[in-house]
């Protein structure tokens, strides 16, 4: 498995090897002992989602309060999703800036994203599904969206007419966000991932 960290910081690609003849393939799709080495501490797995989205759907931008936040480790399992990692965090270098990965079903790459950042996905092929691993169980009260087409943002999710949920149509700016008090501090997040090293 090769690792690759984004243009944020904190947020990794993996690449896995696989390992096919004509019956099929193998591969290791995630490593905890991997992963630990390279983000510094192990990844709590608490939930795990499936998500199918048809060509044109676009999810996020999503995020949790920290404390305790939540990381996620994404893979897609079927067909392709453009995977989109934005900068949330007040106060890092990076705020405001975003990364992404193509997630298919060909090279099989997984994204880690970490507590602090936000993460959304549009689907370029119909039934993307996406499968992944989650930090923390879900928390309505402490997970926020950022709009996804925010111009300040400028995300370019490789489609011309991105569907959205009512939730995700109807979320705030990222100027909102910052003025409401809504988005994670960079210090905050990384006192708390610092906090989740092995003693």
């Amino acid at each position: 498995m090769k690792f690759r960290e984004l243009s944020i910081a904190g947020a990794f690609e993996m690449t896995p090897q696989q390992h096919g003849d004509p019956r099929g393939l193998f591969m290791e799709w995630y490593r905890f002992d991997r992963l630990s080495e390279v983000v510094g501490h192990p990844l709590r797995l608490a939930q795990a989602n499936l998500s199918v989205s048809s060509r044109g759907v676009v999810r996020g931008v999503h995020f949790a309060d920290v404390p305790p936040g939540q990381a996620k480790y994404v893979t897609c399992v079927r067909g392709a999703v453009l995977d989109v990692v934005v900068d949330l965090r007040v106060g890092s270098p990076t705020f405001g800036r975003w990364d992404s990965v193509r997630l298919d079903d060909v090279d099989r790459r997984a994204v880690y994203i970490p507590e602090g950042l936000g993460h959304g996905f549009c689907a370029l092929t119909d039934d993307a599904t996406l499968s992944y691993v989650c930090s923390e169980t879900y928390n309505p009260s402490g997970e926020h969206t950022v709009h996804p087409l925010d111009p300040d943002l400028a995300i370019d999710w490789g489609t011309a007419e991105p569907q959205l949920s009512a939730r995700d149509e109807a979320a705030p700016s990222l100027a909102e966000a910052v003025a409401s008090g809504l988005l994670p501090d960079y210090e905050a997040c990384r006192a708390y991932t610092a906090g989740l090293r092995p003693v």
